[in-house]
């Protein structure tokens, strides 16, 4: 009797280890499967744009305000022209009775290594996504 039990679990054992050996051939469908060629190619592109557009300057800001308390009509401005990671630079151009003067500053990280007017930070922090 101890044999035919014996024999019972050996058989139970090999049959699980046939079952799980043909579950792991078996290919899970993918999320993808169901899709077109067509709209995988089109997803592949979307991922190379992206990529692409990452170090282009697509974060931008304007601030216009008064440079002197005398003058209204915010004539001065502030322009910050960033990419992705917080590059590119701001241009400013302030406006007098007689003249405009125009700066432009470089931006890494978000900051600039020189000092920034109130007015420059602000165009910089409106400009961050």
């Amino acid at each position: 009797m101890w044999i035919v039990v014996v024999l019972a679990l050996a058989l139970a054992a090999a049959s699980l280890g046939v079952a799980v050996a043909a579950l792991r051939r078996t290919a899970r469908p993918t999320p993808d499967a169901d899709v077109p060629a067509d709209v995988l190619g089109l997803r592949q592109e979307v991922a190379a744009l992206r990529a692409e557009a990452t170090g282009s300057l697509r974060h931008l800001a304007v601030v216009r305000y008064d440079a002197h308390g005398d003058m209204g009509g915010h004539l001065s401005w502030s322009l910050a022209l960033l990419d992705d990671t917080g590059s590119g630079a701001v241009v400013t151009s302030i406006h007098g009775r007689s003249e405009a003067r125009t700066y432009a500053k470089t931006v890494s990280g978000w900051t600039s290594e020189q000092q920034l007017s109130p007015e420059e930070a602000e165009a910089i922090g409106a400009a961050r996504p």
